[in-house]
């Protein structure tokens, strides 16, 4: 016997891209701010021991922006038309905002005090988002604990960077 597939369970590769497109996006507008102070500004800070090396980050926000893409794709499919789920939806886009500014903040005007309460405001805001997302699919919730990890470990660097570069 034949099971039908709900228009819940379908896949729409289309909608799917453009949520990772989207988050892949946020992180391109943030390279644009990195990039030229990588080699200056930032080169002339003094790091904790514990700061990767710079060659780390593109390949990390990479891979968690297209999780952070599918995770939100997952939601905004499930739950689309409940308001709970555009609400969870609504603050993961307010989420986004935090992770787009913290770029320009940090590499575009230099601001390391501003940008780490901007990563503040984003580590608290991905947590509700986590919460959100786990009322309507576990999975979406759990695409975002890597992300959660490196949010965190970047609020400690960032933290460091303001102590030892006052």
């Amino acid at each position: 016997m034949k099971r039908k597939k709900s228009a819940r369970s379908l896949i729409h590769p289309a909608q799917l891209i453009g949520w990772i497109v989207f988050c892949e996006l946020v992180g391109v507008m943030g390279a644009w701010f990195t990039a030229p102070a990588i080699l200056t500004w930032y080169a002339t800070l003094t790091k904790p021991v514990f700061n990767p090396p710079n060659w780390i980050f593109g390949p990390v926000w990479t891979t968690l922006y297209a999780m952070m893409g599918i995770a939100a794709y997952r939601i905004w499919r499930i739950g689309v038309e409940k308001s709970a789920a555009r609400n969870a939806i609504v603050l993961f886009f307010i989420h986004m905002l935090f992770n787009a500014i913290w770029s320009p903040i940090f590499f575009g005007a230099h601001n390391i005090p501003l940008a780490f309460a901007d990563i503040s405001l984003m580590w608290i805001t991905l947590i509700f988002v986590i919460f959100r997302f786990a009322v309507w699919d576990r999975l979406s919730a759990y695409l975002l604990l890597p992300y959660l990890a490196w949010v965190s470990f970047a609020s400690v660097l960032n933290y460091n960077l303001w102590l030892l570069n006052p």
